[in-house]
């Protein structure tokens, strides 16, 4: 699996910004999928209807290699692809921005449109909460009661996420841990519980990690 960075899920993500008299904002979302990120951008535009424009741009896939940008009327070249290539810029996939216009009065140029489409989807992207989606081995260890406060104690001083715990005859706790460390760590478990353990790995899963800025 691909490590990689994306926006946070959660919620849809936004920012505000004016440059003369002509109103811009952004929206970013996470999507991970063509359909999803064409829906969202029209869904943007419906609520902005009455909007001038409504520019757009995708990144998909963990490596980033599926990529789109509309201008949505505005001079090629001058707002869809300033809103990809900040996309490009912050690292992110799985990721849509839509920055939405309302025209001033004054004109922008070719220049001043680049300008303020880049700087209001950066806007929208440092407003938004970034995660890193990253590879973990999941392990579901089972062990009998006398061996708990042992093994928790463990866990805790390795900083080892316990996803779940379930208590019947004997106690499973499902563990997440980075891919590089599992062995070590399943090394040196069975040397403090000499072995009075059994594990199941289900292999690696992606999980998002909050980006700390």
């Amino acid at each position: 699996m691909t490590n990689f960075k994306t926006i946070s899920g959660e919620k849809i993500f936004f920012a505000a910004y004016e440059v003369n008299k002509s109103k811009f904002f952004a929206h970013v979302c996470h999507v991970e999928t063509e359909n999803a990120a064409r829906e969202f951008i029209l869904a943007i535009r419906k609520k902005y209807f009455d909007a001038t424009h409504n520019c757009s741009a995708w990144v998909l896939g963990e490596r980033g290699d599926k990529q789109k940008s509309n201008d949505d009327g505005e001079p090629g070249g001058t707002a869809g692809n300033p809103i990809l290539e900040t996309i490009k810029k912050n690292d992110l996939t799985n990721c849509s921005v839509v920055v939405t216009r309302y025209f001033g009065g004054i004109k922008l140029g070719a220049g001043g449109l680049i300008r303020a489409y880049s700087h209001t989807a950066a806007l929208g992207i440092e407003n938004s909460k970034i995660v890193q989606m990253t590879a973990f081995r999941r392990i579901f260890l089972t062990l009998e009661y006398n061996f708990l406060a042992t093994v928790e104690n463990f866990l805790r001083q390795n900083k080892i996420r316990v996803v779940k715990t379930d208590y019947a005859d004997v106690v499973t706790l499902e563990i997440l841990i980075l891919p590089q460390e599992a062995e070590k760590f399943l090394i040196e478990l069975t040397d403090l519980t000499a072995a009075n353990f059994l594990h199941e790995d289900f292999g690696e899963i992606l999980i998002p990690v909050e980006i700390q800025r």
